[in-house]
């Protein structure tokens, strides 16, 4: 039988769910930046400009292994403009390709605090926290798992408004 959240703990939730919410939405923004980076810089051959697999392929003339040449960085105020793409391991500015990936880390680590925030207010069972911090590491899941989780918060919200209401008025 799951466990119900504490009386103390109700006015919590509602602050509780929105800083969940919000952390949701800003990490998996960001997790689908990490994700557009990670393409440019593993997934485009820079001498062709063309997608490839990450790492090389066999050349199928000579039958040997090819490594490709890393892809594209993001730099921001630099001799190209205000923001280019260069080639990796050439940004001469700031390097908005790694500051993707440190405030995303980040992010993830607050992300983390919220879910955990929510899903011990909430008392549910563990397999709720896994979902919510494979979230922040699967793109797209956080916005799926924010939606699932939020409802079942809000619909447990909401009897207790009409379980309070109605007892208000009995008595």
């Amino acid at each position: 039988m799951p466990l119900a959240p504490r009386a103390a703990d109700i006015p919590r939730i509602p602050g509780a769910l929105k800083f969940y919410k919000v952390m949701s939405y800003i990490t998996g923004g960001f997790l689908l930046l990490l994700c557009a980076e990670m393409i440019l810089k593993y997934c485009i051959d820079i001498r062709t400009n063309s997608f490839v697999w990450p790492g090389g392929m066999t050349n199928p003339e000579t039958g040997e292994f090819v490594f490709f040449e890393p892809g594209y960085e993001i730099e921001a105020f630099g001799p190209n403009g205000f923001l280019a793409l260069v080639p990796s391991d050439t940004v001469e500015a700031i390097n908005l390709s790694l500051g993707i990936l440190i405030i995303h880390g980040w992010l993830y680590v607050i992300y983390l605090f919220a879910g955990f925030r929510i899903w011990s207010k909430m008392r549910w069972d563990f397999g709720k926290l896994f979902f919510i911090a494979l979230g922040g590491i699967i793109p797209g899941l956080s916005f799926y798992v924010e939606a699932k989780y939020a409802k079942l918060v809000e619909a447990f919200l909401e009897k207790q408004n009409t379980t309070a209401t109605t007892q208000g008025e009995a008595a």
